[in-house]
């Protein structure tokens, strides 16, 4: 039963990953233009967000 399980968070994992990269990369943009327009509010926005994401990355991948 327990390789069923890890079977399929695998799987979850492997779905999730190409989508988790690509809402990275937009984050980071998000990220960019705050920084160009210097809004503060934006700015920690989109830095909570990537920590958010990031964790969610590293917790896929082990």
């Amino acid at each position: 039963m327990k390789q069923v399980i890890q079977t399929l968070r695998r799987k979850d994992a492997e779905e999730r990953l190409p989508v988790l990269h690509l809402e990275l990369n937009y984050e980071l943009a998000t990220l960019y233009d705050a920084m160009v327009e210097n809004d503060e509010a934006k700015i920690n926005e989109s830095k909570e967000k990537l920590e958010s994401l990031r964790r969610e990355l590293i917790r896929l991948e082990v």
